[in-house]
Order: structure tokens, then C-alpha cells, then sequence
């Protein structure tokens, strides 16, 4: 039990959070049409999404906004601290954080969109094992980090993340415009983005575990693993689409 922290009492009763079958379900069923799909669309025309993608990926912006703001002005009015947060000093901040990181965790869900459009579009290019390991495993995650960390020094990943989610839905909102693509050159910032924030993240982790302040150790080396894990799949990427 150390390992994790007790089960926080805080999220008792949130939707999804009680029971993690729906979670579990969800990522199979996922993994399940990226299997199948691609099988399914082989022999048929791809489809045009643009009227869905539009909508989908301006939806996905502004609700990366909103996560963003609220995040920052949660540890804002929390005072929390860069290098090591506990879950429960923060006082009515923290309440506030947990709601958003309901929200964030529940972005995970919807993402999931992000890969059924490839598979629609025929776009299996961009079904990589990164991308399917990348949106598999977060709602997973976060489903153990709602119910145990709900907030404290969670909080900065997710900030990033946010951030980094504001110009990606904005980038491929504006690219499911086909005048518009060709004015579009930010995208391999944008990967360049992802991979400080997953530096950087790892940093923030580390900086807990050098001067603890209560905050469960378990969590925060599985966290450094795991951004060790993107760092490399990303890179990879990086390589393999920007340097040939």
C-alpha cells in the first residue's frame, strides 16, 4: 500500500472512477477496432471526415484550453510547489485540480476518436505502435492516478500536456482543410514540444523523489519509467519522419 498511497476517498462516486472494468473495456474495445479496422476499410474507399474533423479537433482544443487554464490556476491557488506536491495541502486548489484532472483523464477516452479518423480515413500510416501505446496506456494510467493522486504533484505532466494538446487539435483541426494544409509548418514543433515536455516532466518527477514531501514514491519512478518509454518512441519518431 505504500507503494501507491492509499486509495484517495476524495473521487468515491466520480463517473468512471469507482471501478476500473469500464476503463479496462474501453482499452480493449479500442485495441479491437485498431486490429480490425484496418482489415474492415481494406478493400473500401476511405472516408471524408472533414465535416466530423473540424468540429472534432476544434472541440479537443478548446477543451485542451480549458484543462490548461484550470490546471494552472489550480496550482496557482494552491501555491504548489515545482519540485515536489503533496496530495493534500493545497486546500479547495485541490479540489479544483481533481476536477480537472477528471476531465483530463476523460480526454483520454474521447482521443481515442483520433485513431478510429486514421482508420476511416485510411490513413494507417499514422497507426503506429507510438501513437496506439501512447493512447492505450494514458487512459489506463490516469485511471489509477485519479484514484490514488488525484492531484499534487500530478498536476504537471497533465499541465504540459494540455498545453501541448492546444496546438496539436489546432494544427490538425486546420490541416482537415485542404486550402489550408499547405500554409501549415509547425507540426514537427510540435513533436519537438512533446519531447521537452516528457524531459521535462521526467525532470519535475525526479526533483520528488530527490526531496520527498509525502507525495508516494511508487508513483513517481513508475511516472519517470514511463516518460522514459515516450522519450524513446518519440525520438524514434522524430528521426524517422523529420531526418530522412
Amino acid at each position: 500500500d505504500s507503494w501507491m498511497g492509499p486509495r484517495d476517498p476524495r473521487v468515491r462516486g466520480w463517473l468512471l472512477l469507482d471501478n476500473y472494468i469500464p476503463t479496462v473495456a474501453f482499452t480493449v474495445m479500442y485495441l479491437l477496432i485498431v486490429w480490425m479496422g484496418p482489415k474492415y476499410m481494406k478493400n473500401r474507399q476511405p472516408y471524408s471526415c472533414r465535416a466530423l474533423l473540424v468540429p472534432y479537433n476544434l472541440g479537443l482544443m478548446l477543451l485542451s484550453l480549458y484543462m490548461f487554464y484550470e490546471l494552472v490556476m489550480s496550482a496557482y491557488q494552491g501555491g504548489y510547489n515545482f519540485f515536489c506536491q503533496n496530495t493534500h495541502s493545497g486546500g479547495e486548489a485541490d479540489n479544483r485540480m481533481m476536477n480537472v484532472l477528471w476531465w483530463y483523464y476523460f480526454s483520454k477516452l474521447i482521443e481515442f476518436m483520433d485513431t478510429f479518423f486514421f482508420i476511416l480515413g485510411k490513413n494507417n500510416h499514422q497507426i503506429t505502435f507510438l501513437h496506439v501505446y501512447h493512447h492505450a496506456t494514458m487512459l489506463n494510467i490516469w485511471w489509477f492516478v485519479m484514484n490514488w493522486v488525484p492531484c499534487g504533484h500530478s498536476y504537471f505532466g497533465s499541465t504540459f500536456n494540455s498545453f501541448i494538446h492546444v496546438l496539436m487539435y489546432s494544427y490538425y483541426g486546420l490541416s482537415a482543410v485542404p486550402a489550408i494544409r499547405p500554409y501549415l509548418w509547425w507540426k514537427k514543433y510540435i513533436t519537438q514540444g512533446q519531447l521537452v515536455q516528457f524531459v521535462l516532466t521526467m525532470f519535475q518527477t525526479s526533483c520528488a523523489v530527490v526531496w520527498p514531501c509525502g507525495f508516494p514514491m511508487g508513483w513517481l519512478y513508475f511516472q519517470i519509467s514511463y516518460m522514459i518509454t515516450l522519450i524513446l518512441l518519440f525520438t524514434n519518431f522524430y528521426i524517422q519522419t523529420y531526418k530522412k
